[in-house]
């Protein structure tokens, strides 16, 4: 039974369509989650690639150093086994995995039930507004994810992997480890990538401007340098250039978006003396 458009929802009705929503999320949830348990071959061929000397990316680098006529014996020259250390560890490891991976899929329609939710509370600028936010926000997260995967996680794997302290100490790399990296790095970068959503957000609120967010440009490209050096902790310019790069060209993006979308672009004087 539903509620006539005229008649105003209660507290409990608003309750009642949310345990609906919940309900719908978790049956989709639940069929992803199968779908992808069963298909574990397809699954971990994905999840382990960057593991493989042979990962896209290091064909790409290769074929890069060959064109600048640089050494690139050394590229695609590594291996680093995985292990698995207890009894449960590789069952409970696929059906997390395989979770992770449903949830991923089904963001879309996660993110059409919820909103769907909150739409008729809004009024029709705000539903415009909140949709462009919407859209834009998964766009920029699955962009992250895709960086990380062919660039971040690779790099970083291969970095950590093969280090070593002291050739008397062998490295011994649990599949739990890799996951575990895999899945954090892929959320961090993920969120990291909400970085122009943050701008907007803060231009509206008269917060930052486009003139304090080029002053302290500066600024921004050091913390950029430290963040992409602890993502991939290497020790070569180029690798470091890689992940750099799209983050900056975030937070060009973000003066952009903050130029266009801000309401007053100045700053209380104050501030921009940096008082």
């Amino acid at each position: 039974m539903t509620v006539p458009d005229d008649i105003p929802m209660t507290f409990w009705d608003h309750l009642e369509a949310l345990r609906k929503v919940i309900l719908r999320i978790f049956a989709v949830a639940m069929v992803g989650f199968v779908v992808a348990f069963f298909l574990k071959d397809l699954l971990f061929r994905l999840i382990l690639a960057p593991s493989h000397p042979d990962f896209i990316l290091y064909r790409w680098i290769t074929s890069i150093a060959d064109i600048m006529g640089l050494d690139s014996s050394g590229i695609q020259d590594f291996n680093v086994e995985l292990f698995s250390t207890t009894l449960t560890a590789q069952f409970m490891i696929h059906m997390k995995m395989a979770f992770y991976v449903s949830i991923l899929v089904i963001l879309p329609y996660i993110i059409y039930l919820l909103f769907g939710f909150i739409a008729p509370a809004l009024h029709k600028e705000e539903l415009r507004s909140t949709t462009k936010v919407v859209v834009w926000s998964y766009i920029l997260f699955m962009a992250g994810i895709i960086m990380n995967y062919l660039i971040i996680f690779p790099l970083a794997f291969r970095f950590l992997g093969t280090y070593q302290v002291s050739a008397d100490i062998p490295n011994i790399i649990t599949l739990e480890s890799y996951t575990n990296l895999l899945v954090t790095l892929t959320f961090l970068m993920g969120i990291f990538f909400q970085l122009p959503i943050l701008a907007w957000f803060l231009g509206k609120l008269g917060i930052v401007n486009s003139e304090f967010m080029k002053k302290y440009r500066r600024h921004a490209i050091v913390a950029i340098l430290i963040i992409a050096a602890i993502i991939t902790p290497t020790t070569d310019v180029f690798t470091l250039t890689i992940v750099s790069l799209p983050i900056y060209l975030l937070y060009e993006l973000s003066i952009l978006i903050v130029r266009r979308t801000s309401s007053n672009d100045s700053l209380p004087a104050s501030i921009g003396r940096g008082s």
